[in-house]
């Protein structure tokens, strides 16, 4: 039997060793994401134009902007084969603790995604002509605030899970919330470009992230109980 069928405990380590081996036979569908990331700040440029100063200004909101939309596509298939294969039903019904898989999944998936992403923000310094700080702060930027956004569209997944076109209202839930977010980590990333102080715009995205990481698990096992309920 295929390993998401398996009757999940509650260490740790077994839950991680689960999670990232379900990730590792699925790559294409954490791939896509990227590919689409990928996509998105090579073709910017092209539809912008050479005018080097314009893809300056726009180089760290496209990447973010690239960055969100990746994100927010790997969401379809948070927790939908779990409640589809009965994964779900065996957390629930063996009382294994559903908030502790659930913040194992998004860390996996947050490593896979985002984690890459922070990475790949480095392309942005041929693309854009970015300078090696402002790229290096764009990938701080990612690594503290990607958290939240992913938080917010695991919720926003759990709540829609029992819908049949779920998916499409995901963005429509997610997005409202996770502006506020594109917009401080973009504002930080010009402020250290213009030589001033953008730790404390990074030091509340990275408390924001923190909070998220620790409420949100309890709020989605909350929703994907009600989903397997209804």
């Amino acid at each position: 039997m295929r390993k998401e069928n398996e009757l999940m405990t509650v260490d740790f380590s077994t839950l991680w060793r689960r999670e990232w081996q379900i990730r590792q036979q699925n790559k294409v569908q954490w791939l896509y994401p990227l590919v689409l990331f990928l996509m998105i700040i090579t073709l910017f440029p092209l539809a912008i134009g050479t005018e080097a100063k314009l893809l300056h200004q726009l180089g760290v909101p496209a990447v973010w902007i690239a960055g969100l939309l990746s994100l927010l596509m790997g969401m379809e298939n948070m927790f939908r084969p779990a409640l589809d294969n009965g994964t779900l039903a065996q957390l629930v019904v063996s009382r294994a603790s559903l908030p502790l898989w659930v913040w194992v999944r998004l860390v996996v998936h947050w490593l896979t995604s985002a984690g890459m992403v922070a990475i790949l923000a480095f392309l942005a310094m041929p693309l854009f002509g970015l300078t090696v700080n402002e790229t290096a702060i764009l990938s701080v930027s990612i690594m503290v605030g990607s958290p939240i956004l992913l938080c917010l569209s695991a919720i926003a997944s759990s709540l829609t899970l029992s819908l049949k076109n779920g998916a499409v209202l995901v963005p429509l839930i997610a997005l409202p919330m996770q502006l506020p977010v594109l917009i401080f980590a973009t504002g930080a990333v010009d402020l250290f470009a213009t030589g001033m102080n953008g730790l404390p715009i990074l030091a509340l995205l990275l408390a924001g992230s923190i909070f998220a990481v620790i409420i949100s698990p309890f709020v989605i096992a909350f929703s994907l109980k009600l989903a397997w309920l209804s």
